[in-house]
């Protein structure tokens, strides 16, 4: 495998919402529309993997100073802040045959880097109960049950000091 993870372009748009309709049930997903918002607000906070020239996942987020997610963030790119605090994760896709080899944990360590290097203290997400393990493991804090009901599901904030 010949790993690259880079910053998004508009040109990532389809596979972007092709991986998203993949890794997510259809009522947490975000739709194409969403994700030309978010490439068009906030690129330096998109990241994309690639192995030999094929996209196979990608993180992203927005920019605040909420210490948690609210569920209009995923709706909306009104609430992201460029000189925010707090670097969201609104999404950690890899395409199925691609899981389990390391490269979600790869994407958020460079997510982590460049969000220290643009003056960011966290970073903030939601996960389900069964993915709070993994976050822990990569560096979160569970901050308990979550005000967010995002596609109807049950979710914890979680917090990773920068």
């Amino acid at each position: 495998m010949s790993l690259v993870i880079r910053k998004v372009s508009p040109a990532d748009l389809d596979q972007v919402a092709a991986i998203e309709a993949k890794c997510f049930p259809a009522a947490e997903a975000a739709p194409r529309a969403a994700f030309q918002q978010r490439i068009a607000a906030f690129p330096d906070s998109f990241l994309v993997a690639e192995d030999d020239g094929q996209m196979i996942g990608f993180i992203n987020g927005c920019v605040t100073n909420s210490p948690v997610i609210d569920d209009e963030m995923f709706h909306s790119t009104t609430h992201h802040i460029p000189d925010g605090e707090n670097q969201t994760v609104f999404g950690l896709d890899v395409i199925p045959e691609y899981q389990r080899r390391g490269i979600a944990a790869q994407m958020m360590r460079q997510f982590y880097a460049l969000a220290k290097s643009a003056g960011r203290k966290r970073v903030i997400l939601t996960a389900k109960d069964n993915m709070v393990p993994y976050y822990e493991r990569l560096g979160f804090r569970n901050d308990g049950l979550s005000g967010s009901t995002h596609g109807g599901a049950r979710w914890f904030d979680m917090t990773c000091e920068l």
